[in-house]
C-alpha cells in the first residue's frame, strides 16, 4: 500500500505567514514514521529558521492511479559569473523558439515572493495561472525509488529533478525556469524535454535570498486547466535520475567521489574558495590581474613586509647561514638568529622568555594543548579565531563558550565551575570586528578563581598601545596575562608565530608542545626580518602613531558620510548585512582599483556580511578620504 505524505512549515511574520520549508514523499506504510520524523526534523533544522506551525497531511494512493516518467537528462554549465549564466538561460530560450527571452527573464525577476510558480504564455507573456497571489505548485509526486527502499532523506537534486520531470511532461509546458531563494545556492537550472535538466552554476548573484520559477507555456489558452490539473493532482514518480556525480564530463575515482561532491557541492552554494595571483610584494599598492590597487585588506598593518632595511638584513643573514633551518630546534634547526629573535620578543613585550612558532595558528593550537587536558576547562569567547577554536578541541578540554566580550557573562560561567583548573583564552582583538579585549576584566577573574590566562595579540602588536606594544599597554597595565600569544606575519610583516610568558611556561612548551617539538624550525632568513621589524617599531614609535592617526581619521572620514562605525584597531568593518550587496560593493571597488574584500556567511552569521578594511601606516590621509567616498557613494 502507498501513500502520499506532504510536509508544510511556515512561521507567523506580522500578518503573514512566512513559508520556512515543505517537501513531499510517495512512500510505502512501512516507511510512514521513520519518513515523518524526518520531514519534521527537516523543518525543524531550516536555515530559514524554526517554524511556529508544521502540517503534514497524509492519503492513499492507489498504484494505477500513479504514471512512471523518465528522467530528464541532466547537464551542468559552469559559468563564472551572474551575466554570464544569465547569458546561457536566454541561450537556452532561443533553443525552445522563444524570441522574448530578455522579457520573460525581467518577469522571471519579479515573481520572488511566490511560493508557486508562474504559468507564462511565451507568446503573449500573460500570466495564465488563477491565483496570481499563490502562483501554481506542482505536487503528487517523488523518485521512483523512493518507496522501493529507505531512500527517505533530504535530496535538493533529487526533489528539483523529479519536479522539472513532471513539470516538462506536463501539457502545453515546453520548458522551465528555476532558482532557489537560498541566500548561499546560486546554482539554478532551465530544464525542458527538448534538451533536459540544464544546471547552470551561477543563475543569480551571490548572497541573494530571491529565487522564482516559471513554466512556459506554449498552447491555447482554454486548454490551461488540462495542464494545471496534471501538476497539481496527477501522482507521478521519475525513474531512472542520474547521479549528479555522474553528470559530469570528467569521471572521477570512486575513492575520491565524496570528496568531489563536496567540492561540488560548496560550488552550488557560491562558497567555494578561490585565490586572488598579486604579482608584486605586499606595499600599499599591489598588482593584481595587471592592475595597480590601493591595499585595503593587507595584516601588514605597518607596511613592512618590503621594507628597505628588513631586506637588506635578510640578504645578510643569507648570506651567513643559508635559506634553509635543517631540522627542528630540538635537533639541528636552532640557530644564534632564532635565540636572538626570542630575547627580542621577550624584552619588546616585557616577559621573561619566549618561543617562536612556525605560524600563529601553531602557537595557539600547540599551546593550548599542550597546557589543557580532558581534565581541565576552558573559556573561550564566541567570535575567538578559528586557531584558538581548533587548540580547544585538540586539548580534549571541557569547553565553555561565553557571549562575546561580555565579562559578566563569562563570571556567571566560571562561577559554576569553581574548584576545576583550565584557561580562559580570548584574541586581543578580534579578526573580523575590530573590537578589544575588555583585559583588566578578564585578568581580575582569571586570577580570582585559579585559572591561566591567555591573550592572542595577533592583530594587536604595532597597531595598540602608545609604542605598538599591544593590548597591556593599552590598559595601561603592569599585570600581563599568563600566556602572550603573537604573530610576525601581520604588523610584523614577515613569518610565524610566538609565545611570551614566564619562564617556566616556556620550558614546559620546548618539552611538551608537539607544534614545536616536531616541525623543522623556520628560515634564518625569515627569523632575521622579524628581528629586523621590531628593533624598527622599538627605535621607530613614529610608525605606530601614524597608524593610530590614520584609524582615527579614517573613522571620521566615514562617519562624515553618515557610515557609522567603532575604528579601535587598524581593522574597521563597514556593516552591510545583505551578502549580495557586500559581494557587489567589493567587486566594483576592485575596478575601482580598491582591493577591500567583503566577508560573508560562514565567517560571519547570515545577513551581517561587511566590508573589511584595513588600515596601514603608509595610507596617506587623501587615499583614505576618496575611499571613504566611494564606500559611501556605493551604499
Amino acid at each position: 500500500m502507498l501513500y502520499s505524505i506532504k510536509m508544510r512549515a511556515s512561521k507567523k511574520d506580522g500578518e503573514f505567514n512566512k513559508h520556512i520549508s515543505g517537501a513531499e514523499r510517495i512512500i510505502m506504510d512501512e516507511q510512514i514514521i521513520d519518513c515523518s520524523k524526518q520531514l519534521i526534523s527537516r523543518a525543524m533544522k531550516h536555515s530559514k529558521g524554526k517554524p511556529d506551525y508544521i502540517n503534514l497531511k497524509m492519503e492513499e494512493v492507489r498504484e494505477e492511479k500513479i504514471i512512471r516518467l523518465e528522467s530528464l537528462k541532466v547537464r551542468t554549465v559552469e559559468t563564472d559569473s551572474y551575466e554570464d549564466g544569465r547569458q546561457k538561460v536566454l541561450e537556452l530560450l532561443e533553443l525552445l523558439g522563444i524570441s522574448k527571452g530578455k522579457e520573460i527573464l525581467k518577469i522571471f525577476d519579479k515573481v520572488d515572493t511566490l511560493r508557486g510558480a508562474v504559468i507564462l504564455d511565451i507568446n503573449t507573456l500573460e500570466r495564465l495561472e488563477p491565483d496570481k497571489e499563490r502562483g501554481i505548485r506542482a505536487t503528487n509526486m517523488d523518485s521512483g525509488v523512493q518507496f522501493l527502499s529507505n531512500a527517505i532523506q533530504k535530496n535538493h537534486y533529487k526533489e528539483a529533478i523529479v519536479l522539472a520531470t513532471k513539470v516538462a511532461n506536463a501539457p502545453n509546458i515546453i520548458g522551465e525556469i528555476c532558482v532557489s531563494d537560498d541566500p548561499d545556492y546560486v546554482t539554478g537550472y532551465v530544464a525542458s524535454q527538448q534538451f533536459g535538466y540544464v544546471r547552470i552554476t551561477n543563475m543569480k548573484k551571490a548572497g541573494s535570498d530571491k529565487g522564482g520559477r516559471i513554466f512556459l507555456y506554449d498552447g491555447d489558452k482554454d486548454e490551461i486547466y488540462k495542464t494545471i490539473n496534471f501538476l497539481e493532482k496527477q501522482y507521478v514518480l521519475v525513474d531512472n535520475i542520474v547521479e549528479l556525480k555522474d553528470s559530469r564530463k570528467e569521471s572521477v575515482d570512486k575513492k575520491w567521489q565524496e570528496i568531489d561532491n563536496e567540492l561540488e557541492q560548496l560550488k552550488d552554494c557560491n562558497l567555494y574558495r578561490k585565490m586572488k595571483t598579486i604579482s608584486s610584494a605586499q606595499n600599499k599598492y599591489i598588482s593584481l590581474n595587471n592592475q595597480d590597487m590601493l591595499m585595503l585588506s593587507s595584516n601588514s598593518y605597518l607596511d613592512l613586509a618590503n621594507e628597505k632595511a628588513i631586506n637588506e638584513y635578510a640578504k645578510k643573514i643569507l648570506e651567513q647561514y643559508g635559506t634553509g633551518s635543517g631540522g627542528s630546534r630540538l635537533t639541528t634547526g636552532n640557530t644564534k638568529i632564532h635565540e636572538k629573535l626570542e630575547q627580542v620578543l621577550s624584552d619588546f613585550l616585557g616577559t621573561e622568555a619566549a618561543l617562536v612558532f612556525n605560524s600563529g595558528y601553531i602557537a595557539n593550537l600547540a599551546t593550548i594543548s599542550t597546557l589543557c587536558s580532558s581534565e581541565d576547562i576552558i573559556f573561550s569567547d564566541e567570535l575567538n579565531h578559528a586557531s584558538i577554536i581548533d587548540g580547544c578541541r585538540l586539548s580534549k578540554a571541557e569547553l565553555v563558550i561565553y557571549k562575546h566580550n561580555d565579562m559578566r557573562d563569562l563570571e556567571e560561567k566560571v562561577k559554576q565551575y569553581i574548584g576545576k583548573k583550565g584557561m580562559i583564552v580570548s584574541d586581543a582583538v578580534f579578526s573580523m570586528g575590530g573590537d578589544i579585549v575588555h583585559l583588566p576584566e578578564l585578568l581580575r577573574i582569571a586570577d580570582q578563581y585559579g585559572l591561566f590566562s591567555m591573550v592572542d595579540e595577533a592583530h594587536t602588536l604595532g597597531v595598540i598601545g602608545k609604542t605598538g606594544r599591544g593590548v597591556v599597554e593599552y590598559y595601561g597595565l603592569n599585570q600581563k596575562p599568563d600566556i602572550l600569544m603573537g604573530t610576525l606575519s601581520k604588523a610584523i610583516g614577515s613569518e610565524g608565530g610566538f609565545v611570551c610568558g614566564n619562564q617556566m611556561l616556556i620550558e614546559y612548551l620546548k618539552n611538551k608542545a608537539r607544534g614545536f617539538i616536531y616541525t623543522t624550525a623556520l628560515s634564518p632568513v625569515t627569523i632575521a626580518a622579524s628581528i629586523k621589524a621590531v628593533e624598527i617599531i622599538k627605535k621607530d614609535p613614529k610608525r605606530v602613531r601614524r597608524l593610530q592617526e590614520n584609524i582615527t581619521f579614517f573613522e571620521k572620514c566615514l562617519k562624515k558620510k553618515g557610515i557609522e562605525v567603532e575604528a579601535k584597531s587598524a581593522i574597521v568593518p563597514v556593516v552591510i548585512g545583505n551578502e549580495e550587496k557586500a559581494m557587489e560593493i567589493s567587486e566594483k571597488l576592485l575596478k575601482m582599483g580598491y582591493f577591500i574584500s567583503a566577508i560573508r556567511y560562514p565567517t560571519v552569521k547570515k545577513g551581517e556580511a561587511i566590508l573589511r578594511i584595513t588600515i596601514m601606516s603608509s595610507h596617506t590621509y587623501w587615499e583614505l578620504e576618496n575611499v571613504a567616498n566611494k564606500i559611501a557613494s556605493l551604499l
